[in-house]
């Protein structure tokens, strides 16, 4: 069970809700230990003074801010609590705003926020339903480990998800930052309506379970092969830039290899493609046994050709396959729905056109 980052209150006009904030993600990297060259001991970080060479102790260190050359104001821990009383304990929204409103630059770090008890529920669940129903965010400030955070509180299914972002001074003009940025849009034309073409064939439902970190395996690879005493095989060099008297023809043989099934790259590798091709043959159970398939109609061949599928067949679907049917079939708010919700919902399509077909 995983342990709290911070505790405290979300408050939205006069109502209120104990919480804690549980980190969302965790690193996979491969980590590695600091060694001497040559050798197998270990490095070690030290604090030390600087003047003296000799080792500090934790509770002897300080903050200090270097007000002029060598001379410095020192603050403690107690004071800079002192300094945001009853806010440290307190996500009060100030606004809701538009999700799309707020460029992607701005977000940072995830959290999970969870009721702190089950007599808070209610008014949790109360929140989330709002936000999820207006299809906003609220705008907060956090206090944390010393730091004021401004954070977006948004809907997910069954879940609040806090989201820190970045403070307008923090994000950068990439106009000025940039050293070449295109001077206008491209207008319409043969080589963006190939584009366009491209982008639809390689178009489908998000799905973050077919991706993967390839350069985390093959560092794992590196250190296994390197232990066995195995050769080490480079890793194969970038692409060369297209060029612009190419541009064309390299368009068409994107479109065409795609169309084909064939994939531009591996997941996860640089230039890869974006999601599944909507040409792709339906993948197989793990059971072996072959998925049913949405027809042109959108309907999926069910027991005695009933032409729907049960809640047990569409079960056997992943969800990318599910999001799919459900578009073929124009389910209203599919893109909104998880797993279990889209198995619902095109249950019960199959059910309606049962009744009109026998009606």
């Amino acid at each position: 069970m995983a342990r709290a980052m911070w505790t405290g209150v979300i408050t939205f006009g006069l109502v209120s809700v104990p919480v804690g904030l549980y980190a969302a993600t965790e690193e996979h990297a491969v980590r590695f230990h600091q060694l001497q060259r040559g050798t197998s001991d270990r490095i070690r970080n030290r604090r030390v003074n600087e003047r003296t060479g000799e080792e500090v102790a934790g509770d002897d260190i300080v903050k200090g801010f270097e007000v002029g050359e060598g001379e410095y104001v020192v603050i403690e821990p107690e004071e800079l609590d002192e300094i945001a009383p009853g806010r440290s304990r307190t996500i009060e929204i100030s606004d809701f705003v538009e999700l799309e409103e707020i460029e992607s630059v701005y977000f940072d770090r995830t959290y999970y926020v969870a009721p702190r008890g089950g007599e808070y529920l209610k008014v949790y669940e109360l929140l989330r339903a709002a936000l999820a129903e207006s299809g906003k965010v609220g705008i907060a400030t956090l206090v944390m480990r010393g730091r004021q955070y401004l954070t977006a509180l948004r809907a997910e299914t069954q879940v609040l998800v806090l989201q820190t972002l970045h403070w307008a001074d923090e994000v950068r003009d990439p106009g000025r930052e940039l050293p070449e940025l295109p001077s206008g849009r491209a207008g319409r034309g043969k080589e963006l309506d190939m584009a366009l073409q491209l982008v639809e064939t390689l178009s489908g439902p998000w799905d973050p379970s077919r991706y993967h970190d390839t350069y985390q395996e093959k560092v794992r690879e590196l250190v296994r092969a390197k232990a066995e005493g195995q050769e080490i095989t480079p890793a194969a060099e970038a692409p060369a830039a297209t060029d612009v008297i190419d541009l064309m023809q390299v368009l068409q043989g994107s479109i065409d290899r795609a169309r084909g099934g064939g994939r531009l790259e591996e997941r996860g590798e640089p230039g890869a493609a974006a999601s599944r091709r909507k040409t792709r043959k339906p993948s197989t159970a793990a059971a072996g046994k072959p998925r049913k398939t949405a027809g042109k109609a959108g309907r999926a061949s069910g027991p005695k050709g009933s032409g729907a599928a049960s809640k047990s067949e569409l079960g056997r679907l992943s969800k990318a396959e599910l999001y799919q049917r459900a578009t073929d079939q124009d389910v209203a708010g599919r893109s909104r729905m998880s797993r279990e919700q889209l198995i619902d919902a095109l249950a019960r399509a199959g059910r309606r056109r049962k009744r009109t077909a026998a009606a």
